[in-house]
This record gives structure tokens, sequence and C-alpha cells, in this order.
């Protein structure tokens, strides 16, 4: 059955609490019958935990697993502690052995062990496995469930293995080759399998070069190497090569969104992974440190200036080019440094060398420089008149967008290479550190040319 299209809006929302609040049951059915269990998951988000536990008891158990597996962890974690650990259980035995893992990490030890010990047998000791493991790894990304199949094997065979092994796997893509230790040899496609004759010997068509990972690989490394080849899922093997388990992509896509938001947050000057839900406590710890900077960077923006004091009251119309001065700095800076951060997470970016990157910024900041300073000066020229002080801030805004370029460039190849997210040069860090060198360089130009 096709699930139905569904939409929330504040009227579909208000009629859903309606029947919350009278405990239609019949009315949450029928609504939810054919919902995709995505779609409830969204919908839960608008309730409390025990609206939204009342909600998916009168949903069967395959969707409840599915819709609860499907929350964020921050979510899940205080969802699950109206749960006993029966009913805890019952969930978990209908997930893959990765995501059963990840539950069980976010639950206290008493209550993971507990249903650990309710679990079934397999499951039980594929978690068992998982949990060694650390969550931002491959051995702790991956899942128990795969298919595989011995070299010396008919197709035959092969298929009869799949037909049983196929029933606690949802997802499979191909099936893995090993020999009688279990060590990964290749693998066969589900097409080359159907197509061959009966009595071939599976390891007469297998693909040798098939692309893994090891347990101990970072959940980052993992995601570039199936972007980069284009993978639906990687085999993961031990230090011994001997197969243990495989990595999907829907995996994988959780991997870089939860990157791409650290990176997002970083960029914005956010200290801590928050949400807009989270306690006004924990989001103002999050944003203020950096914040603080750039007020520090303001005070010490008007501490420099007071140097130049002299000059500004002899030309007062100096600081009228302050913001154009400061706000310039900060845009080439955000966007060298962007590009940078951008070509340092791409894996398929060859390393040009710093020398050779470095003059491509150049080139590109004199370009840049050149332009912005002959429209500033034209339109000075234009709105002021004839006057030196135009040429003075044409120069000035030059020799900013060269030097914001060079900081913005080089500046997260420093941090890069000193072990710190690149990130950090791509948001308040960047602009506080472009709005001081552009003072500096505006005043130093008009004291050295007036």
């Amino acid at each position: 059955m096709t699930p139905v299209e569904f939409e929330l809006n504040k009227e579909f929302r208000d009629r859903f609490q309606d029947a919350l609040n009278t405990r239609d049951s019949a009315f949450i059915r029928q609504t939810l019958e054919e919902v995709n269990p995505a779609d409830i998951t969204a919908l839960l988000y608008e309730f409390n935990a025990e609206e939204s536990k009342y909600v998916l008891d009168l949903l069967p158990l395959e969707t409840r697993a599915k819709i609860i597996n499907d929350l964020d962890s921050d979510t899940r974690k205080g969802f699950l502690t109206i749960y006993n650990t029966v009913e805890i259980t019952q969930i978990v035995n209908l997930l893959d052995s990765d995501d059963a893992a990840d539950i069980l990490n976010e639950l206290p030890i008493k209550t993971s062990e507990e249903i650990i010990a309710l679990l079934d047998a397999d499951l039980r000791s594929q978690v068992i496995d998982l949990l060694r493991y650390d969550e931002n790894v491959a051995g702790g990304l991956m899942a128990k469930e795969l298919i595989k199949a011995r070299d010396h094997w008919t197709v035959v065979q092969c298929v009869d293995e799949i037909r049983k092994q196929a029933e606690n796997v949802t997802k499979f893509y191909a099936v893995y080759v090993v020999d009688d230790n279990d060590k990964l040899l290749g693998r066969v496609s589900l097409q080359k399998l159907i197509l061959s004759d009966p009595r071939t010997i599976v390891k007469d068509i297998l693909e040798e070069d098939v692309v893994a990972v090891e347990t101990y690989m970072e959940d980052r490394e993992v995601a570039e190497i199936m972007s980069k080849y284009d993978l639906e899922s990687v085999p993961v093997v031990n230090v011994q090569g001997h197969l243990v388990g495989r990595i999907t992509i829907d995996d994988v896509v959780d991997v870089i969104t939860e990157q791409a938001e650290e990176e997002r947050q970083i960029m914005s000057g956010i200290t801590e992974d928050v949400e807009e839900d989270d306690s006004v406590w924990r989001n103002t710890r999050a944003r203020l440190p950096w914040l603080l900077i750039g007020i520090l960077g303001g005070m010490v923006s008007a501490r420099f200036m007071g140097f130049f004091e002299a000059e500004i009251a002899r030309i007062t119309a100096i600081s009228f080019f302050v913001p154009l001065i400061q706000a310039t700095g900060g845009n080439v800076g955000i966007q060298s440094s962007s590009l940078v951060v951008q070509s340092l997470v791409s894996p398929g970016i060859v390393d040009e060398g710093l020398w050779k990157r470095l003059l491509k910024v150049f080139s590109v900041a004199l370009l840049n420089g050149i332009a912005l300073a002959a429209v500033v000066f034209a339109i000075t020229w234009i709105v002021f008149g004839p006057d030196s002080l135009n040429l003075v801030v044409a120069i000035a805004l030059f020799f900013v967008v060269i030097f914001a370029s060079f900081i913005g460039t080089i500046t997260p190849l420093i941090l890069n290479q000193l072990g710190f997210n690149p990130a950090l040069a791509s948001g308040p860090f960047i602009t506080t550190t472009n709005d001081l060198l552009g003072l500096g360089i505006y005043f130093l130009t008009i004291h050295l040319l007036l």
C-alpha cells in the first residue's frame, strides 16, 4: 500500500491536538493508517513525550520501531525515559544491529544492560560486538546484517543461501565473498549471479577490487570514500581483513548531515551543537563566546581609531569610509576562507601546494582589488567631487582586499595543520580579524598619503 501524501499545517495540528486531549483513538488510527512513518515522526515533534507515546501505542509495533529509530538522538533520549525496559526491548528487537546499538548507547548503562539481556540471541550477539566500538568510527557505524557467500560455492548454493540470510537483511545490493576464515575476497553483484550459469563457482565471477573500510576508520573518512566511489554500501573489515559488517548509504547520509550542521554552526560562531528548541541557557552559552570576542574586537577597533584622532579631526570625511573598509575586508576574508575550507573537506580536490594556491589567491585578489578600487574611486568622485581623499580611499581598499584574501586563505590552512576545525576561520573569527586589519591599512594609508 502506497503511503498517502501528508501535509503538516496548523489546522491539522490543532485538530490532532484535540484528538489527543479527548483520547480520540479512532481518529488518530484512521488519520495515520496510511501515512509514511517519516511523516509521523515529524508530527510527533509537535507534541510532548506523553502525548507522542499515546499515539505510538496505537500503531503497529513495526511502525512504532521505525518512528522511534527516526527520531533525532536528543529527542529520543528524553522520549524513551517514559518507556519501560520491556517496551524498549520490543522496539529494539525489530531494528538492524547498528540502529539497536545506537539506541542502547543513548540509554543509562543499567537500562541498556537489562535490555541486552532480553534481546533475541542473534541480535544480542551482534549488538554486544558493535558496542565495543566508538560511535564515530566505521565499527560503530556498521551493521552486522549482510549477505555473504563462500568462494567455493556454486551460484545455486549462493542463491539458496541468499534466501536464508535475506530474512534478517532489509536492504542489500551485492553478495560479499569470503574464504573459510571469513577473510573478504571480493563481491558479486546480484545481476551477475542471476545471469551466470547455476554451476559456476562464485570465485570465478567475483570482483576482487572491492572497496572496503577498516573498523577503526573515522566516520567522515567512510563518508568521503562512499561519496567518491558512489557506493550504496561498503564492507567493513577488521585488521586481519575479516569481514565483520557493512555500512549502507543511509547511515552515511546521517554522518554527512551531522558534519554539515557542525560546520554551519562553527561558521556562524556557535560553539556547541544546539537546536532552536534547546534551553535558553544552553543556547546562550553556545552563542555568547564569539559575541564577546566580537565586542572585544570592536573595542580594539575603537581604541585603534583613537590613535588617529588628529587625522579624523582634520579631515572628518575619513570616518565616513570606515564601515566600507571593514565590510569589504570582512566579506573578502569570508569568501576566501570558505573556499579553502571547502577544498579541505572535499576529497576530490588535489592539493596544489601552498605557493601555487597563494599565487592563485593573489591573482584573484589583485583583479578584485583593482575592480573595487576603481568603482569606489568613481563613486566618491561623483558624490564628493574631486578630492585627494578619493584616491587614498581607493588605494586603501585595494590593499585591504589583497591582505584580507591572504588572511582568509592562510588562516584555515594553519588551523587545519594545528588540528583545529578550519571552519573556525569562516565566521566571526575571520570577520573580527579583517575588521582590525582593514582599519590598520586604511589609517596607515591616510597617515602616509595625506
